[in-house]
């Protein structure tokens, strides 16, 4: 199955679950440059995206060279060639005098990121609509049971994956890989955005609609595709706190009883 973090990278993601510690994957091999798979750098990439999507790291969590460089058996030239990149995605935010930190996104961003969702994926669906196969809609058919699976079993990390990666699929299925890749990289920054804003969005909800979708596509129906679409980012948007409420402080601090 194509996962989001696959396109980020172009390599196969992490699949043994970690500790919320930074040891965030079993370094392959103690990899050096020549290890299987690709370059530590890479792993490093992987590794740290993965747990970030995953919700295993949390924005503002203080990325340690050296623990990192412990984890992948590789030295701190190497770590921080990663955090470069990382920094270059966004996922990672390096300051002078903390060092490299998960990002913290701002809300004017996450208002940003998801006018762009809109934009991007609402013309994705109506596209879609008019030239997806048969083959094709049993290919998301099969995507929607195992989003479905990981729901019912409380599978967080796992249903946080797949509910991110439906969207990937979509622009896959129309063989846009610069598509793709814009998507994903939407998408590992909504993951920072749900991480700090989410409230209780039901991820129940957030498969039914994507069934929804599905079924508009099976018909081609590229109107309905587009406003079943712009109401699922819209209803995800809704369910983040981007406008908290400041908080009367006498009643906050006023003992109580």
């Amino acid at each position: 199955m194509i996962v989001y973090s696959d396109l980020l990278r172009n390599r196969p993601m992490p699949r043994k679950p970690a500790s919320p510690s930074l040891r965030l994957v079993d370094a392959p091999g103690a990899g050096g440059a020549g290890a299987a798979g690709g370059s530590s750098t890479d792993q490093i990439v992987d590794g740290i995206t993965t747990a970030i999507v995953e919700r295993r790291l949390m924005p503002g969590t203080r990325l340690v060279e050296q623990q990192i460089a412990d984890v992948f058996s590789v030295s701190r030239t190497v770590v921080r060639q990663a955090l470069n990149q990382l920094s270059r995605d966004r996922l990672v935010t390096l300051e002078p005098a903390r060092g490299a930190i998960v990002a913290m996104p701002s809300v004017e961003e996450a208002r940003q990121v998801f006018e762009v969702r809109r934009m991007v994926e609402g013309g994705m669906v109506r596209q879609l609509a008019a030239q997806i196969t048969d083959a094709q809609v049993a290919e998301l058919r099969t995507h929607l049971r195992e989003e479905r699976g990981a729901v019912a079993r409380v599978d967080v990390s796992g249903r946080t994956r797949l509910l991110a990666d439906f969207h990937v699929i979509l622009a896959r299925l129309l063989g846009n890989e610069v598509l793709a890749e814009l998507v994903a990289d939407l998408l590992s920054r909504s993951q920072l955005i749900a991480l700090m804003y989410q409230s209780s969005h039901s991820a129940e909800h957030s498969q039914s609609e994507h069934v929804q979708i599905v079924e508009a596509l099976e018909r081609r129906d590229g109107r309905a595709a587009v406003r079943l679409m712009e109401q699922h980012l819209s209803s995800v948007e809704r369910n983040l706190r981007l406008d908290p409420r400041t908080p009367d402080l006498a009643a906050v601090l006023r003992p109580r009883g």
